[in-house]
């Protein structure tokens, strides 16, 4: 089964998400809390259909306030120099201050994914 993309909004009390495909939509607290939920309201839709939905087959969109809110244990300022990018700017986008130029949004992506598949590469010994 295609991956089904799924938007994710910040609000007052939690999160809302909704798909862009499928008529589901849910909320939770925390982002955790959303996925659990989201999954649970897909396998409900895909019930009658016999699909079970897994968290492998969701692919939020989150924006970049929301990412790094959920993902603390990127350094933003680490990041903005690996990516080569001025820190006020990188906290500017995160802040929601400005909004990033799709280009500038795939800047940061790739960093991302480049920073994710190294650590992925990585081995530790004992």
């Amino acid at each position: 089964m295609a991956r089904i993309k799924v938007i994710v909004e910040k609000t007052r009390t939690g999160y809302s998400a909704y798909s862009e495909n499928f008529p589901v939509a849910t909320t939770g607290k925390t982002i955790d809390k959303l996925k659990r939920n989201l999954l649970e309201a897909l396998n409900l839709y895909f019930e009658d259909s016999g699909k079970t939905i897994s968290a492998g087959n969701i692919a939020l969109t989150l924006d970049l306030p929301q990412f790094f809110e959920y993902y603390r244990v990127i350094n933003a300022k680490a990041l903005s120099k690996r990516i080569e990018m001025n820190q006020s700017l990188l906290a500017q986008y995160i802040s929601g201050i400005k909004k990033p130029s799709t280009r500038q949004t795939e800047r940061i992506l790739s960093g991302i994914r480049e920073l994710g598949k190294e650590l992925s590469d990585i081995h530790l010994h004992a």
